[in-house]
């Protein structure tokens, strides 16, 4: 499985087998259980996940009890908790919604990575980047748009998953309740089958 995250880097950026041999030593690949948790809010992460096969979610619980969630990491998928890589506590859960193997990293990965392949740091910094331009979208659609357009937009994101998790947890991601969501996709179903 580590050949898979192998390629997956390879399809990114310029590193060869034997670079990749130098910084894979440090890589873990662990199984998880549908339903099990990975992280605690509260605790210290000092892991990241990259989703080789399955689905995690990372989300909070406010006082009233009811779930936001923040993002799903299907394939392919990064998954860590920013508050860890200053080792502060976390903010959020991640658990695993489907049986889900993952590549496990520490927190020092790519850092270390760099040192033997330069391209590395700028692989790394596309990744934020690119993470602060999907949050900012993700809160200017939780502030502004309709939930018809989030949900179009989650489609967008997610193509996948949307027979792959429950529909409250949709309903969570979108900040909006269940039976409105129901509404969204009849009113789409309706508009698309419109003769």
């Amino acid at each position: 499985m580590i050949e898979q995250f192998k390629l997956y880097l390879q399809r990114k950026v310029a590193i060869t087998d034997e670079q990749f041999d130098l910084i894979s030593s440090k890589l873990k690949v662990k199984n998880f259980d549908k339903n099990e948790m990975i992280l605690m809010k509260g605790e210290v992460s000092p892991h990241g996940y990259f989703v080789l096969d399955g689905l995690l979610r990372s989300y909070s619980i406010d006082a009233k009890g009811k779930t936001h969630i923040i993002q799903f990491a299907p394939e392919q998928w990064w998954m860590s908790d920013r508050n860890g890589m200053f080792n502060e506590a976390s903010e959020f859960f991640i658990d695993a919604i489907e049986p889900t193997q993952a590549i496990v990293m520490p927190k020092a990965f790519i850092d270390e990575a760099a040192k033997h392949v330069p391209c590395m740091y700028d692989f790394n910094n596309n990744m934020l980047h690119n993470s602060i331009r999907f949050m900012q979208k993700r809160i200017n659609m939780l502030l502004s748009a309709p939930a018809e357009e989030r949900y179009l937009n989650f489609i967008q994101l997610y193509p996948n998953l949307t027979l792959r998790v429950p529909q409250w947890m949709i309903a969570s991601y979108l900040g909006i309740t269940p039976e409105s969501l129901s509404r969204v996709r009849k009113d789409l179903a309706h508009k698309h089958f419109k003769v």
